[in-house]
C-alpha cells in the first residue's frame, strides 16, 4: 500500500470520527478541497499528521472547534459579482414586490457581507420593511462577525465600487458608521436580519422562502451532496420563488432540475415552477 492510499484511509477515519463524535458531516465534501483543508489544519494546529489530528479532536472539544474553523472557507464581500445584484434588483424585485410579506434566506452567509448587501438592495427597492432575512452558516466564528457587522474600513473602497456597479441608488456610506479603522453596519439593516447556525449538510429545510441565495457553496461539495442540498433548497422555496446560485454552480443534472425554470441562466437565477 503506497503513501497516498494510507493517507486516504487516514482522511476517511478523520471525517468518520468528526461525524460520529460531533455530528458535523464533511464526508461528501469535494475530495481534493477537503484534503487541502486537512493538510492546512495539520500544519496550523501543529500536529505531526492526520492521525494525531484525529486523536486530539476525539478527546478535546475546544481543539475540534479550532479545527472546524480551518475547514470553513468564509470567502465573501459586499455586492460580490455586482451584475447578480443588478439582476436581482431589476428582474427579481418586481416579482417580490407583489407579495404582502417576504422571507429571504441567505444560505452559507460566512461573515455576513452579502447578507447586508441584500438587505441594502431590499431597502432601496422599498421591500425591506416587509421582509425577514435569515442568514445562516455552520461556522460560529463567522456568524459572530456577521452579527456584529464590524468590518475593516480598507475594504470599503472596493465595496463602494461594487455597490454602484450593482445599480445602487444612494451612497453606501449611508448604511454604516466609520470608526477609526473599522466600519459598523447600520442598525436599520439589522432589524429584520437574523443570523443563525444552520448546516446545509445535516440540517433540514428552512421555512417557506420567496428568495434563496446560496452562492459559491455547492462548489465545495461532491455531486451526491450537491443534490441533497439542492433538494433542501427547493423544499424551502415557495412555488414561484427564486433561487440564486454561484457562477460555477448549476441545477443541470440535479434531481430538482425539472422543478425550476431558468429565469436568468446567465446569472444563475432560477425560478421554481408554479405548477
Amino acid at each position: 500500500m503506497n503513501k497516498k492510499e494510507i493517507e486516504d484511509i487516514e482522511i476517511h477515519l478523520l471525517l468518520e470520527a468528526i461525524s460520529r463524535r460531533y455530528g458535523y458531516d464533511f464526508r461528501n465534501y469535494a475530495q481534493a478541497s477537503m484534503k487541502r483543508r486537512i493538510k492546512h489544519a495539520v500544519a496550523h494546529l501543529e500536529c505531526e499528521g492526520i492521525t494525531e489530528l484525529t486523536g486530539r479532536l476525539l478527546y478535546d472539544e475546544s481543539f475540534f472547534q479550532d479545527l472546524v474553523q480551518k475547514f470553513s472557507i468564509p470567502v465573501t464581500e459586499m455586492f460580490r459579482d455586482p451584475e447578480v445584484y443588478r439582476g436581482l434588483r431589476k428582474e427579481v424585485a418586481p416579482y417580490l414586490a407583489t407579495y404582502p410579506f417576504l422571507k429571504v434566506w441567505h444560505a452559507g452567509c460566512a461573515t455576513g457581507e452579502e447578507a447586508y448587501s441584500i438587505a441594502i438592495l431590499l431597502k432601496e427597492e422599498g421591500l425591506y420593511n416587509r421582509t425577514t432575512i435569515y442568514a445562516t452558516d455552520f461556522n460560529e466564528a463567522a456568524l459572530n462577525t456577521a452579527k456584529k457587522g464590524i468590518y475593516p474600513i480598507d475594504r470599503f473602497k472596493e465595496y463602494n465600487t461594487s455597490y454602484f456597479e450593482s445599480s445602487g441608488t444612494r451612497s453606501l456610506s449611508e448604511y454604516y458608521q466609520a470608526e477609526y479603522d473599522s466600519v459598523i453596519m447600520s442598525q436599520t439593516l439589522k432589524n429584520n436580519l437574523t443570523f443563525a447556525r444552520h448546516n446545509l449538510v445535516t440540517d433540514e429545510s428552512f421555512g417557506e422562502m420567496h428568495l434563496i441565495l446560496c452562492r459559491n457553496v455547492l462548489i465545495y461539495f461532491n455531486q451526491e451532496l450537491q443534490d441533497r442540498v439542492l433538494n433542501l433548497l427547493s423544499k424551502s422555496l415557495i412555488r414561484g420563488g427564486f433561487l440564486c446560485l454561484g457562477a460555477k454552480e448549476t441545477l443541470l443534472g440535479s434531481s430538482v432540475q425539472d422543478q425550476f425554470a431558468g429565469f436568468n441562466k446567465k446569472l444563475n437565477i432560477y425560478r421554481k415552477k408554479i405548477e
